[in-house]
């Protein structure tokens, strides 16, 4: 068994993943750790030094990898990942359940202020405002490819506990 988590920065991929592959006996992995370790960098290092179009490429490459191999493995994958060029289509024939981590704007904008700095591309938001408004209309461009998930959940101030229960009852 394969899960794919996908959903926007800060939604609990992460987090979610690691609890639910520990009670599952699976294997977890986090797309970003992933790639920055195949890159040898931090990918804020990768966008400022390479831009983002290479980060996208080599995503897409690393994607690939994760989609053919490591079985009974549960992946957060980046925010992005689903949204760029034919990543979603192949996440959907590739073997696995992929899950949409939706979280409403309030709560996201919430959770990414304190983190804007290690996000390349939420670094240049310098008030709560513009964070808001920047998270709303990206999560708007991106929902079209989150939605194509085979299953949803939705947040709306679960705690974690509560979401590893729904994760538990939906996949398993």
């Amino acid at each position: 068994m394969k899960i794919y988590l996908i959903g926007y920065m800060g939604s609990g991929k992460s987090t979610l993943g690691r609890i639910l592959a520990q009670e599952q006996k699976m294997n977890f992995i986090d797309f970003d750790d992933y790639l920055e370790q195949k890159e040898g960098k931090k990918i804020k290092d990768i966008f400022e030094e390479k831009g983002e179009i290479y980060f996208r490429k080599r995503e897409s490459t690393y994607l690939d990898l994760l989609l053919t191999g490591y079985p009974n493995t549960i992946i957060g994958l980046g925010g992005g990942t689903p949204c760029y060029g034919d990543a979603m289509e192949r996440i959907k024939k590739a073997d696995g359940t992929s899950v949409y981590i939706n979280v409403g704007v309030p709560e996201l904008t919430q959770r990414l202020w304190t983190e804007r700095e290690q996000r390349p591309v939420l670094k240049h938001q310098e008030t709560r405002e513009k964070l808001e408004e920047f998270v709303r209309k990206h999560l708007f461009e991106r929902s079209y490819y989150y939605n194509q998930a085979e299953v949803k959940i939705l947040v709306n101030s679960k705690t974690v506990p509560e979401l590893i229960k729904e994760l538990n009852n939906t996949l398993f």
